[in-house]
């Protein structure tokens, strides 16, 4: 068995080390954006080039005024040379209107900013309007006009796709470098003519991995003619100066500083966010929003750290109503889920739920049972058979009977067939996670070795039966430790978890408290067989004593024996019994 136990210190990011930086981070100088953005600020610098002939550019990145503000002050700042003029002014004489080569930096249509952005915009907005006053006409600039002359526009792209005839309109007069007149309804044009005007803008679209792939559905050959570039949301800490540019970042997001003290805390939550003790988010939404809220609870001018927890916990509770509906449910026993004694084939999985609008997920512990009886070797998988199974479940369901397939090595059908659900179940089931535990749960019934109810198992397998890392790590672990603490804590409880997923252990303190003290525990494994081990008592494999796959191919040779006398030495066995 090489299973590892994990310490209470590797349940939580590491910071002791940064504690000198805490102590400075409030006198860090300004942070630019090319500190946190490498990428797209390079990006960003070629395509304002003054050479540069690419006019569009995509951005992967939240549809946000947040991002689209940043990315505006990022191209104000590439920006070395001011805005040409738009070599014309529009001149209206008995309601006639003509174009002018003169230029006056008072016209309406005059150039007026490098860059702007606007999260959602009409036609009328954009491409501005004729409009008629008591028998006099007044011509409108748009927010194209305000950029004219070289400027940059920044959009995002649900505003296109969701007003196609604007982006075909928009999308023409940048290319031809000319402003038509038209109406905004097709169907009546203008009732006046309106001369063309020179158009000199570049166009910057925002939007996340869905919209843009809505958007290439409707414009496939866009990525032909333009920049790609990407909003980064989270930064390594490899390298060691990035936990100083993260604080530097954040604190220069936020008019309200963090006390020394403070910084720990709040790195454990953005540890959380990211769900990797070796990253931290750059999402400005997600830092302002934490630290706004935190604000409201604090009347000293800084982040301290009663504030902080205040904030935290005040936020949980509010959002756990509907992970206590589901506690209270296993408590009451309408949700069977067993954490004391051993029962064959059936096992505790960990698993995620995400209601629809709910601002967090959360973890549930569900019963996985398998059953064997006499048949050709089929594993029937009741979730797929119903329909509620998705496909990276199906996958994972014949990655198991792979991997056991291989390990018995038979040289004939295996005699037993089995079935394996997720007990009280009634929702799709999709994603890989419940592998491990799904094999675990097989073995046990193959085996009739018992399974300990007071550990939980997640992770996922592949055919050599190597466990996995899985998402929501978290989530999982609480969820269960949640149902063993309601029902008293005995010291015998824990999970089993990939050794791969120990990177990504950021637990609430009351997890940290239990395994401190020894009444919780958690096991980190490589392989399938050290899970067995911890789950049944039993080694998989140990050639100086018994083990599962042992008891499995004694089971299967008893069967092929009793099937190869007979059916009239069989019956004779039956009169001689009877």
């Amino acid at each position: 068995m090489t299973h590892q136990h994990l310490k209470w210190q590797s349940l939580l990011p590491n910071m002791l080390p940064y504690e000198a930086l805490f102590l400075r981070v409030s006198d860090l100088a300004p942070i630019s954006f090319e500190d946190v953005q490498p990428r797209l600020s390079n990006a960003l610098a070629l395509f304002c080039h003054p050479q540069s002939k690419e006019r569009f550019m995509l951005i992967k990145a939240q549809e946000h005024d947040q991002y689209l503000s940043l990315i505006s002050q990022a191209i104000q700042k590439k920006y070395t040379e001011p805005l040409k003029c738009s070599n014309g002014r529009y001149v209206i004489e008995d309601n006639e209107i003509h174009w002018v080569s003169t230029c006056r930096d008072q016209d309406a249509f005059a150039s007026q900013a490098v860059c702007l952005f606007q999260d959602w915009i009409e036609p009328e907005q954009m491409f501005g309007a004729v409009k008629f006053h008591h028998n006099k006409i007044d011509l409108q600039p748009g927010l194209i006009h305000r950029v004219n002359g070289g400027g940059i526009l920044v959009i995002s792209v649900s505003t296109l796709l969701a007003q196609p005839l604007m982006w075909w309109r928009l999308k023409q007069m940048i290319i031809q470098k000319r402003f038509e007149w038209l109406s905004p309804d097709e169907k009546r044009p203008l009732s006046v003519t309106v001369p063309p005007m020179p158009l000199d803008v570049k166009l910057v679209l925002v939007g996340d991995a869905c919209r843009l792939e809505d958007f290439f559905q409707v414009e496939s050959e866009l990525n032909l003619f333009s920049f790609y570039g990407e909003f980064e949301t989270e930064l390594s800490l490899k390298h060691p100066d990035a936990i100083n540019l993260w604080c530097h970042y954040v604190h220069s997001l936020t008019d309200m500083p963090l006390v020394p003290d403070a910084w720990p805390i709040f790195i454990r939550e953005a540890v959380r966010e990211t769900g990797d003790k070796n990253r931290l988010p750059l999402c400005p939404v997600w830092i302002k929003k934490c630290l706004s809220e935190v604000s409201l609870y604090e009347k000293k001018g800084k982040i301290t750290v009663d504030s902080l927890n205040d904030a935290i916990s005040a936020r949980q509770w509010r959002q756990n109503y509907l992970c206590e509906c589901i506690q209270n449910d296993i408590e009451e026993d309408q949700i069977f889920i067993e954490t004391t004694g051993d029962v064959v084939g059936q096992v505790n999985g960990l698993a995620v739920i995400e209601y629809p609008g709910h601002p967090q997920a959360l973890g549930e512990p569900t019963r996985i049972s398998c059953v064997v009886h006499f048949g050709d070797g089929e594993l029937v998988d009741v979730e797929r058979k119903s329909e509620l199974g998705g496909n990276i479940h199906a996958k994972g369901m014949m990655i198991i009977q792979s991997f056991l397939i291989s390990e018995l090595a038979l040289d004939h059908a295996q005699p037993f067939s089995a079935s394996l659900v997720f007990e009280q179940s009634y929702a799709e089931v999709d994603g890989d996670s419940a592998s491990l535990a799904q094999l675990c749960a097989l073995v046990s019934a193959l085996a009739q070795q018992p399974i300990y109810q007071a550990r939980a198992v997640t992770g996922s397998i592949d055919q050599f039966g190597r466990v996995q890392p899985i998402g929501r790590i978290n989530e999982k672990i609480e969820g269960f430790f949640q149902v063993c603490e309601r029902r008293g804590l005995t010291g015998s409880q824990g999970v089993i978890l990939p050794s791969k997923n120990v990177r990504h252990l950021c637990l609430n303190d009351a997890v940290v408290e239990a395994v401190k003290q020894g009444y919780f525990h958690l096991w980190a494994v490589d392989k399938v067989a050290d899970a067995l081990s911890l789950l049944t008592g039993m080694p998989y494999f140990d050639p100086d004593q018994p083990h599962l796959l042992r008891k499995i191919r004694q089971r299967i040779a008893q069967v092929n024996h009793h099937d190869r006398r007979g059916f009239l030495g069989r019956c004779l066995e039956w009169f001689q019994r009877y």
